[in-house]
């Protein structure tokens, strides 16, 4: 249903950098990028656009992840990057038996997620 979405953040750089190498393990690049505006998703599409803004109101993002895997490899990658932790990887049996998630917060704080809903 959805196309794509923005997200404000204080410094543009800043966060290009930081989503980059956080959802790098889940196949996103970088599609566009200039002094406004940086998009992030599949190389052909941008679906995550981020913007420059001086108020920022955090959020909750979660991206899917293709397996269990990959949500380790997000968390790991988000944290090198400088995220602070949020939820290490594991199951979420409170939302379903085969939900494995992880959740950081990036530099804006805002809550970003990597999830699997299938069994290992």
């Amino acid at each position: 249903m959805l196309d794509h979405l923005s997200l404000l953040v204080r410094d543009l750089p800043r966060s290009t950098r930081f989503y980059t190498a956080a959802l790098a393990p889940l196949g996103a690049v970088v599609g566009y990028s200039d002094e406004n505006t940086a998009g992030l998703g599949l190389p052909d599409a941008p679906q995550l656009w981020l913007a420059p803004a001086k108020e920022v109101q955090p959020l909750h993002l979660a991206f899917r992840a293709k397996n269990r895997e990959q949500v380790r490899q997000f968390y790991a990658a988000a944290i090198a990057a400088g995220a602070r932790d949020n939820g290490e990887p594991g199951l979420r049996p409170h939302y379903h038996p085969n939900y494995y998630g992880a959740f950081v917060l990036d530099p804006d704080g805002h809550n970003i997620e990597a999830v699997c809903h299938s069994p290992e």
